[in-house]
């Protein structure tokens, strides 16, 4: 009996996971990642779940684990959590608005094993952060919060989501980090997916905005290496290719939602007829290594053409497939924003048109009834 051929597709372990720990938020921001349909208090995981998630993922290999939302500080147990974490090897780092976080918390938060922090920016100034996040008084207590953090000694990355309403202040957002004491600054344009697609022509960047912010994000690594580390996801609506979304569909990273459902990245729920098991029913090597849906888009017999005979599909692998299903309807489509894509032209036409269109009032994020 011989054995099985190996399959050329199968991953290595995941090297990190984003564990969506509640969607509950006090802020309610336009362009919020989360889905539409938001996950209640009642249909979250209990800490012992996703202690046990923890330890699944630790086995698995997975070396980062992210706590997120909605806001994790929204949960009681985000002590226990952190410690869930420590005992299972993981490294921790919360990615939070601040807001439900006090100095005390955060000692604690220290004294269980936090290992870092990632703040969220809106805005420079408490007019546009409170403006974006709809909450008033937020830009004021996240400056505390930023300021017990550097007391504390925590590591901390600022996360700023730019769109078109704050884009012409990326260069105090840039200055703010540094004043704050960051080690690292996401830069990061906003992506359309979640809260985002009923915001478009609100936050939609113009061309010349996506131009310039290229510009500024060159000079401040010049300006700034060595003392803070830039990331930048660009634009792009106004880019000539994709991004390689997630380093490849199941390749480095995982998703778990507050209810326990597994997914190659926060929007897969939008592709129909995928179904994410939940790790609380199916083991977590299982899903990542077997499932269908983690199998779907890897490797490149899904591809269409033109990536499947294209030099660059090893490099940005057809890119997103949540932006495909999201514009063109069929998540196996070259995603529209290469420039080999037939609709190409369309979706920069579209992203110009909303670009230039007025600046307007948010939707806001809401948890709903």
């Amino acid at each position: 009996m011989t054995d099985a051929a190996p399959n050329p597709n199968r991953p290595g372990p995941p090297m990190a996971m984003l564990a969506e720990l509640t969607h509950r938020c006090p802020l309610s921001c336009p362009y919020c990642s989360n889905p539409l349909e938001l996950t209640r208090k009642a249909g979250e995981l209990a800490t012992e779940e996703w202690s046990d998630i923890f330890r699944q993922a630790a086995a698995l290999g997975v070396l980062q684990l992210h706590l997120s939302g909605g806001e994790p500080a929204s949960r009681g147990d985000l002590v226990a959590l952190v410690e869930a974490a420590r005992d299972a090897g993981l490294y921790s780092n919360l990615i939070t608005s601040g807001i439900g976080l006090t100095r005390d918390r955060l000692q604690a938060l220290d004294a269980a094993g936090l290992d870092h922090v990632q703040l969220s920016l809106q805005g420079v100034d408490a007019g546009m952060a409170d403006r974006v996040g709809g909450y008033r008084g937020g830009f004021e207590r996240k400056m505390k919060v930023a300021g017990w953090i550097a007391e504390i000694g925590f590591p901390l990355t600022i996360n700023a989501v730019v769109h078109k309403q704050n884009l012409d202040r990326l260069e105090d957002a840039i200055d703010l980090a540094e004043s704050l004491g960051a080690r690292r600054l996401e830069v990061a344009t906003v992506q359309f997916h979640g809260w985002a697609t009923v915001n478009r022509a609100a936050l939609m960047p113009t061309a010349e905005q996506a131009k310039r912010t290229h510009a500024i994000v060159r000079d401040a690594r010049e300006r700034l290496m060595g003392r803070m580390v830039i990331d930048y996801v660009p634009a792009d609506h106004h880019a000539q290719f994709p991004k390689a979304c997630m380093g490849g569909w199941g390749s480095i990273g995982l998703n778990v939602v507050p209810d326990g459902r597994v997914m190659p990245c926060h929007a897969a729920h939008t592709i129909p007829g995928l179904v994410f098991d939940k790790a609380t029913e199916v083991p977590l090597a299982d899903i990542w290594y077997d499932s269908p849906a983690f199998n779907a888009y890897r490797g490149d017999d899904w591809m269409q053409e033109p990536c499947r005979s294209c030099e660059r599909k090893t490099v940005d692998f057809g890119g997103c497939r949540c932006q495909a299903m999201a514009v063109l309807g069929d998540p196996a489509a070259t995603d529209p924003v290469c420039s080999k894509s037939p609709h190409h032209q369309d979706l920069v036409a579209k992203a110009i048109a909303d670009g230039d269109a007025a600046e307007s009032d948010f939707t806001y994020r809401v948890l709903g009834a």
